[in-house]
């Protein structure tokens, strides 16, 4: 990630969750000072069906992803890595997932994050192996949210946009202090 170097009041941020048959996605305005926390622009999750095929679910994951981009403007991707998966059967569609998102984004020049679930959750909540409920409530807390988002993945792109965010805030006190 590069050093934060723009003046502007805010900068906008695309969260997302990479997944097969969902992927999440969060927008969120964040403030470039100390004091104020980001707010939701919008956030929702993409569905593709187990009854497509991979190439199908894939281009239909880069034709919703571009969309969101084009209605949301955000100056940033952020989007969680894997890491490690219990299902090794859905590792590798998983990671053309990603590696389609990753590609789409590129291709809307946005700079790009990436963060692990580690880092996610360290940065949320200061504890690397955070249950996902306590992610989930602190997700609803700092956002001020009324409800947890579902589906899980929505979340989840929230985690990973407030994660960016909270790094993106780190470097530039650390740049400024230089």
């Amino acid at each position: 990630m590069t050093q934060p170097t723009d003046h502007k009041p805010s900068y906008r941020i695309l969260g997302i969750d990479p997944g097969t048959a969902i992927v999440g996605w969060a927008v969120l305005d964040a403030q470039n000072n100390q004091n104020n926390n980001p707010t939701v622009v919008a956030y929702g999750h993409i569905d593709t069906s187990k009854d497509n095929s991979d190439e199908k679910r894939l281009c239909e994951i880069a034709d919703d992803i571009t969309t969101v981009i084009h209605t949301h403007a955000p100056d940033v991707a952020a989007i969680e890595q894997l890491f490690f998966f219990k299902n090794q059967k859905t590792i590798i569609t998983v990671a053309q997932a990603r590696g389609v998102i990753l590609q789409t984004c590129a291709n809307n020049n946005l700079e790009i994050a990436s963060y692990t679930p580690l880092q996610i959750k360290q940065s949320l909540t200061g504890y690397g192996r955070a249950q996902k409920k306590q992610m989930q409530e602190m997700i609803t807390k700092v956002l001020h949210l009324k409800a947890i988002p579902q589906p899980d993945d929505t979340a989840d792109a929230l985690a990973v946009a407030l994660c960016h965010n909270n790094s993106y805030k780190l470097l530039k006190n650390i740049a400024s202090s230089k």
